[in-house]
């Protein structure tokens, strides 16, 4: 791709026309695609005027310029990311350093390129796991770990079925593992029989190590969330493959579905992807279809079903953050999870609003933190490990 030089003085000169109102499209995108691309030494641009001063005229035109969009009668607030990046980028440029060129492809790819002064990790893979012995193994990028019929690179785990256990009844005791996965972390575990699990934060489920012929193949998750590919019956002599999570049961044939079971909330939530699962509970026994999700409420085993955008639910398993009419208390427990951090929101009044957009996972919590705050001018502090919402 062709890349184009942006020098000091152009640089400034546009700088300058949008702090005064001047810049026009073409020049703000200009700035989009030199916040990566320009050059510069690490102390601030005398030319720009004062520092402090010059940001924040920055950040409030950024501020008034998101505002004008957003309508507040409505009480939902549409966190527009791409939006925020087109007039943050004359901000996120003098915070940026280094040598950059103009390349488009690049700024995709990497948008977010700001140093931020904070030390809360973002989530990555890694897990333990607890084997039958009760002994515990760390999983983690850059360890790895293997057993008889399982294996690990630290970002998963895939067990294995012999040529006997394929063919033949095993008639030894199956031993059963549990995988954790705490908060900052997420993991994939592909089971014996060929079902592929993904894991988000805080989550455990126990399964077998391997599957025995004739008998139904079933794990359960004991909380938390996970998306399950499972492999077809008709692979497994017919084989059917149950999981089970507190206060239900799902029975599948071959297909592929979310269970949302976390313990400090007051339902599960399962949504069908693909295939045909049946719903079972004490008082239900339904067949759920493509994009079709279940309520299952935890007090009164209630069960209520609902037609869902499946992406919307699944959003987690492709790296994103999906806040489709969310209040600011739930997207700040998905955070919290993500980002192994305590957050507390102080001001009460910002509970009214829901928000749509959809944000993604790999980024400091801090860009999720200013898109928010300048799409409803939310104040906030973060204190070590902690964050206060103001």
């Amino acid at each position: 791709m062709k890349q184009e030089k942006l020098n000091k003085e152009e640089f400034l000169n546009i700088v300058d026309k949008f702090l005064n109102g001047n810049s026009s499209f073409a020049e703000e995108e200009i700035l989009i695609n030199h916040f990566e691309s320009f050059q510069y030494n690490n102390e601030w641009e005398t030319e720009l005027g004062l520092e402090e001063d010059v940001k924040q005229n920055i950040h409030s035109k950024i501020l008034s310029k998101i505002n004008d969009d957003v309508k507040q009668p409505t009480k939902v607030i549409n966190i527009n990311y791409k939006k925020f990046i087109k007039y943050a980028a004359a901000i996120l440029i003098v915070f940026s350093t280094g040598y950059f060129l103009v390349n488009k492809e690049m700024t995709k790819k990497n948008p977010y390129a700001i140093k931020i002064n904070n030390n809360i990790p973002i989530g990555t893979d890694k897990a333990s796991l607890t084997l039958e012995d009760g002994s515990i193994i760390e999983l983690e990028k850059g360890k790895e770990y293997s057993q008889v019929n399982a294996k690990s690179d630290g970002e998963k785990i895939v067990y294995t079925a012999s040529s006997i256990e394929k063919n033949k009844r095993v008639k030894e005791k199956i031993a059963f593992n549990y995988l954790t996965i705490p908060r900052g972390g997420e993991f994939f575990v592909e089971l014996a029989d060929g079902t592929k699990v993904w894991l988000n934060s805080e989550t455990q489920i126990k399964y077998p190590t391997k599957f025995v012929k004739g008998e139904m193949r079933k794990v359960e998750l004991l909380y938390g969330e996970a998306y399950f590919e499972v492999s077809p019956s008709d692979l497994h002599n017919g084989d059917k493959f149950n999981v089970i999570s507190e206060g239900q049961e799902i029975e599948v044939l071959g297909t592929q579905f979310n269970i949302k079971a976390y313990k400090d909330e007051d339902a599960i939530k399962t949504t069908l992807v693909e295939g045909k699962i049946a719903l079972k509970t004490d008082n239900t026994n339904e067949i759920l279809l493509p994009s079709q999700q279940s309520i299952y409420d935890k007090t009164n085993k209630e069960v209520v079903f609902n037609n869902v955008d499946v992406y919307n639910e699944i959003s987690w398993r492709h790296g994103e953050f999906n806040f489709n009419n969310k209040t600011l208390d739930e997207i700040m427990i998905v955070l919290s999870r993500w980002y192994d951090v305590e957050i507390e929101v102080q001001n009460k009044e910002n509970q009214k609003f829901k928000y749509n957009g959809t944000l993604g996972k790999n980024q400091n919590i801090e860009i999720i933190l200013l898109t928010l705050k300048n799409t409803n001018n939310l104040k906030y502090k973060i204190t070590n490990d902690k964050i206060i919402i103001k």
